[in-house]
């Protein structure tokens, strides 16, 4: 009875978390610019899922995690990738450099690891609390993306918000409200963020007037960029 309890609330977590609070990857948007990548490479080029947790975008991607799951083609930290230089067409990450501690060393990897030509599709979060998975290092503003990016050599071809300040918004307004209503009694944050995710998810629906602003980038949620290697 505990553990058919236990699963549902894991369910009931999951659908939380994936679907009404961190749900920009299954964004309509974000969706349709990797479809629009993936488009341009056909199941004969190497393209590679770096953070891609269990989910596989298109049967030839392949998954790299630090965890061993189902679909995960290659288990290891993205600063020390077993893959040959110049054998890459493809890398797509998102949400995913903010828990790598050498994040420096793990965008030379990707950069070593493309071919000439090659492209890798960053997608980061910008405004958005503490979330380990397993652990949580850094946060990207515009700037920052473009510098990290050109500092391991990359062209960039385009930055773009993933989500936008309403979203972002959201997030915080969360986060605080979990806090608040818990205080000292931790496993009530859970069950409140579940409730506070739910009766604001409507304030996201704003992101189209934020995206309008001129000062958009004071607060959205994150970016992605797309950057492409010249040698």
């Amino acid at each position: 009875m505990f553990k058919q309890f236990y699963n549902f609330i894991k369910k009931v977590r999951y659908f939380l978390v994936h679907t009404i609070y961190a749900d920009i990857n299954q964004s309509n948007y974000i969706k349709s610019e990797i479809n629009k990548l993936l488009k341009q490479y056909d199941d004969k080029t190497f393209v590679l899922n770096i953070g891609s947790g269990i989910k596989r975008l298109a049967p030839h991607v392949k998954n790299l995690d630090i965890i061993d799951d189902v679909n995960v083609d290659y288990v290891c930290s993205a600063d020390k990738i077993p893959i040959e230089s110049n054998s890459v067409d493809l890398i797509i990450t998102q949400e995913a450099f903010e828990h790598i501690p050498n994040s420096t060393e793990a965008i030379k990897e990707c950069y070593r690891i493309l071919k000439n030509d090659g492209k890798i599709y960053f997608q980061v979060p910008f405004i958005v609390g503490y979330h380990p998975g397993p652990t949580d290092f850094y946060r990207f503003t515009k700037e920052g993306i473009k510098k990290f990016l050109n500092d391991a050599g990359f062209k960039l071809e385009k930055i773009e918000i993933t989500v936008a300040g309403a979203t972002g918004f959201y997030f915080i307004l969360v986060e605080f409200l979990a806090i608040l209503f818990s205080g000292p009694i931790s496993f009530l944050y859970i069950p409140f963020k579940g409730v506070f995710s739910l009766l604001f998810y409507p304030l996201k629906l704003l992101d189209f007037w934020f995206r309008l602003s001129l000062q958009r980038d004071r607060i959205p949620a994150g970016y992605y960029a797309i950057g492409k290697k010249n040698l």
